[in-house]
């Protein structure tokens, strides 16, 4: 199907813009009768990536689509009512273009999952999965819960992940410009001063007016340098697959930041773990679905080596202990669980564990930050001072004498 860009107006002669997939222009006109709305005029969609970012559906829209939809199949409402319902009140276009494709692939025969596996970019496979579990043992309401209480605390890992990052960055950056403008401007306005006073310069003021000379004659290396090291290494990760796995890597053994980030990773694929095998599908596909979802190349390709190991007979226990990836505490659980055969529980309880350990491990960091930053700008400030204003000090003391 192609994608298009319609205006229409709906029964109210409110003007809506949006976007939407149909076969040809007669698909299009009746798609959007059926959402209630009348052509105006359209077009073939231009294939504009800030289009496409402007209209994401964002993880809370998510979380509200899953929390109403369990709401109404729990009161008994069709899936296509609840589904029409839940189109009507969404105000993203995008999100409201894409429940409409799936009504239409309900309407034509599909199954909810089904129909969601058509938008791999708003529905993952989990979801999708968890979905059709849903459906097959008739707990499709118990299954949109768990979703939405999976969804809610990505989103809130995801904030508190963002502001680990967001604060440290701003901080960097003021100091950066700080020191910046002290070593190309200050600096050098009082460096003749110093020099003119004779006697013995001290090493490190020597080294500030080094430091300062370089930041002064090569200052835009400093600015053009991060960047084009960063979109480099970024360039290489995705198009090398040796590339993706060396920064993968160095991401999960990098100092202080390493430690969280697998942490991380692997709460995410234990929760989603959890959700899968509580719903009933086999430990090989929750193991090959959770490959693709770490989004790192060394923690997938040691699940890879799990899943291997357990297809030749290896047990689950074994199979995990054997990658080093998890603590003994919870290999622990995964072998409580396998004994007792009560391997839902244990799963949950390492989902805990890791959640739990994920959100302490945020908020130690972000107590030690501020201190950390304030520090560090401390003592670059106090070397400035130091070189520039000790020989200043000294002479002064040779000339009261």
């Amino acid at each position: 199907m192609a994608a298009f860009e319609y205006k229409a107006v709906d029964h109210f002669g409110k003007q809506v813009l949006g976007r939407i997939e149909a076969s040809n222009d007669e698909d299009l006109e009746l798609r959007l009768t059926r959402m209630g709305l009348d052509l105006v005029n359209f077009r073939p969609a231009r294939n504009n990536r800030f289009f496409k970012g402007r209209n994401r559906v964002d993880r809370p829209e998510l979380v509200t689509f899953c929390f109403h939809l369990e709401q109404l199949t729990r009161a008994g409402v069709p899936i296509l009512d609840a589904l029409t319902d839940l189109r009507d009140s969404v105000p993203n276009p995008r999100f409201r273009d894409v429940l409409s494709a799936i009504i239409e692939d309900i309407e034509g025969g599909k199954n909810l999952s089904g129909a969601l596996t058509g938008f791999p970019q708003v529905f993952d496979s989990v979801f999708v999965n968890l979905i059709a579990a849903g459906e097959q043992s008739g707990k499709l309401p118990e299954i949109l819960r768990e979703l939405t209480e999976s969804l809610k605390w990505q989103d809130e890992l995801a904030a508190h992940t963002k502001k680990i990052v967001m604060y440290p960055a701003f901080v960097g950056i003021v100091i950066l410009g700080v020191m910046g403008f002290m070593m190309i401007y200050l600096v050098p306005q009082l460096v003749g001063f110093i020099t003119s006073m004779g006697g013995d310069i001290p090493f490190h003021t020597r080294a500030l007016i080094f430091v300062s000379d370089i930041v002064t004659n090569y200052w835009y290396l400093f600015l053009i340098a991060p960047p084009v090291l960063f979109f480099g290494i970024r360039y290489w990760a995705r198009h090398s697959d040796s590339g993706r796995y060396r920064v993968d890597r160095w991401k999960l053994n990098a100092p202080a930041i390493g430690p969280i980030y697998k942490k991380i990773i692997l709460s995410r694929f234990t929760t989603n773990f959890a959700l899968l095998y509580k719903a009933g599908v086999t430990v090989l596909d929750c193991i090959r679905m959770g490959e693709t979802l770490v989004g790192n190349a060394v923690i997938a390709e040691a699940l890879q080596r799990v899943r291997q190991q357990i297809s030749e007979g290896v047990t689950l226990t074994a199979g995990f202990e054997n990658t080093g990836l998890f603590p003994p505490l919870v290999v622990r659980m995964f072998r409580v669980g396998e004994t007792s055969g009560a391997l839902d529980s244990s799963l949950e309880n390492v989902s805990y564990f890791f959640n739990r350990d994920v959100s302490e491990s945020i908020e130690r960091v972000q107590a030690l930050i501020e201190p950390v930053l304030t520090v560090v700008l401390g003592a670059m400030l106090g070397w400035v001072m130091l070189s520039v204003l000790g020989p200043v000090y000294d002479m002064l003391g040779k000339v009261t004498r």
